[in-house]
């Protein structure tokens, strides 16, 4: 009975032992984020709490195992399994900490600039850092667990060393997509080429970019479709970005009319109409005939706006309001077909009627 109950007070005693230093820490991180509003850091890394509970846990056991020379069955399978929970627990806790700190990072730069595109360079940055931290620091500690936790693949690692170089390439020919798509990537991310939150026109979609990783760039379109395409695309081919050198974009709308149509007073009726809307921001606006056929002119009516939403709610906007204005004003200025004959030319004097 001493077997079971000493092991089972002492792993118990052990855990209720973390379980309060971790509260203490969680209540020390709280009056610090009350005592601290200038800064979210200290509430953010109350998100740590979970993986260091699990940390101080496995760590406090395995020290109490060997302090009270506790003797289970299969001792070698459980001290494996406490190390490899510590192993991936601070990998774990690592993470956390760095996302933490990364976000506050954000939040903090985002609160002393007035600069959106330098805010969605930076969070695109972080992002793509997080991500290369995370990769780097789950293979490191999976690579430390089967080293530590299983010594006879040393020799295999150390044989795996030595043919590094024929190994090397062949995984290099095998994973050429996927290492273009992870360099790519880190291009994408400190090149400035497209951000998260960049509005881009990708293969004839219109829409916004909402998450880069290492490999894939996720588009969020406009009707909520989600277009993910591979890193490489936007390094090897041709697409808009709206968002480059500012939100600021013109937006045109074009209208087909009748060659009567009073170009003076629709030009006059567009202006009365974006001064009175706020999604036109004031820079510019224009109304212009581009061209004519046998039947119809074509009008081009352009303005400008703060960003991609605005100018697309002002095109639609702007597009209603004069051809309502036409049909209640001057219906005659509308297309038509001709259904009457075609007048005939003046006769030349003294010509013969």
């Amino acid at each position: 009975m001493d077997d079971v109950l000493r092991p089972l007070l002492v792993i118990g005693g052990t855990i209720a032992l973390t379980l309060v230093i971790g509260w203490l820490i969680d209540r020390a991180l709280r009056a610090a984020d009350r005592r601290h509003p200038d800064t979210r850091v200290w509430g953010l890394m109350r998100r740590c709490q979970l993986p260091l509970q699990v940390l101080l846990a496995s760590a406090a056991v395995q020290i109490a195992y060997d302090a009270f020379d506790l003797e289970l069955k299969r001792d070698d399978i459980i001290q494996s399994l406490l190390a490899t929970v510590t192993i991936f627990s601070a990998a774990w806790l690592t993470i956390r900490a760095a996302n933490a700190v990364a976000e506050n990072s954000l939040a903090t730069y985002a609160a002393r600039t007035t600069d959106l595109a330098r805010v969605r360079q930076f969070r695109t940055q972080l992002a793509m850092i997080r991500r290369v931290v995370t990769s780097i620091l789950a293979v490191v500690a999976t690579a430390v667990a089967i080293l530590l936790l299983f010594p006879g693949l040393r020799a295999l690692g150390a044989s795996m060393l030595a043919s590094a170089g024929v190994i090397g390439i062949i995984a290099g020919v095998a994973a050429q997509s996927m290492l273009s798509n992870l360099f790519a990537g880190l291009q994408v991310a400190f090149g400035d080429s497209v951000r998260i939150g960049d509005t881009v026109v990708v293969d004839g979609e219109w829409g916004t970019v909402e998450e880069i990783s290492l490999a894939f760039l996720t588009v969020r379109i406009w009707d909520d479709r989600r277009l993910t395409m591979p890193v490489s695309y936007f390094n090897s081919k041709p697409y808009e970005n709206w968002s480059r050198g500012g939100h600021e974009i013109t937006g045109t709308i074009f209208l087909h009319l009748d060659h009567s149509a009073p170009i003076t007073d629709l030009r006059k009726r567009l202006q009365e109409y974006l001064l009175g809307r706020k999604d036109w921001d004031g820079r510019q606006w224009s109304l212009v005939v581009t061209d004519t056929t046998p039947t119809t002119i074509e009008v081009r009516a352009a303005m400008s706006a703060r960003n991609a939403d605005d100018v697309w709610t002002l095109r639609c906007a702007v597009r209603e309001e004069l051809i309502t204005w036409l049909r209640e004003k001057h219906p005659y200025a509308l297309p038509r077909v001709a259904t009457s004959p075609a007048a005939l030319p003046p006769a030349a004097p003294g010509a013969e009627t």
